[in-house]
């Protein structure tokens, strides 16, 4: 079944989940899309990042409106500047981070969609402490998500 009428989300609209001190605005939810993808906003403020993770159900595709991203996908790390476009590969290890001063801004399309669900049941962890890396590696685990463990320092 397709969508069988627009969809347009005004500016300032969606919902907005904070996961590891970033804010996620659900644009568009895979409910509207018969789960095709799911639109996200995220505002990863300076310092912020998302470690070492693999999507396995899941495409991510990153396009940098502002500010700037150090991305990592399986050996090799790059800045996305805006107007940047990446595509991350599902079952290919990647995270990112916002190395700069100033906030990134960014629209993330994950195809198929489901990972918004994620970042709802993510958002419900303690946000005012240290986040619960094995909490989140449970949440994660849920919806198709795994934490890659640093290597062990021998």
């Amino acid at each position: 079944m397709k969508p069988n009428k627009q969809i347009v989300v005004p500016p300032g609209e969606g919902t907005t989940f904070t996961v590891l001190g970033s804010a996620y605005t659900i644009k568009i939810r895979g409910a509207e899309t018969n789960n095709a993808f799911s639109l996200t906003e995220v505002v990863a403020p300076p310092q912020a990042f998302v470690p070492l993770h693999v999507h396995t159900r899941e495409d991510e595709s990153f396009y940098v409106l502002e500010g700037a991203l150090e991305i990592r996908c399986g050996d090799h790390t790059f800045n996305a500047p805006p107007g940047t476009v990446v595509f991350l590969p599902r079952n290919v290890p990647h995270a990112y981070r916002n190395a700069g001063s100033v906030p990134a801004r960014v629209l993330v399309t994950l195809t198929p969609a489901g990972f918004e669900d994620f970042l709802e049941e993510a958002s419900l962890l303690p946000p005012d402490q240290p986040p619960d890396i094995k909490k989140l590696a449970a949440v994660g685990r849920k919806y198709g998500l795994e934490l890659v463990p640093p290597p062990v320092q021998g």
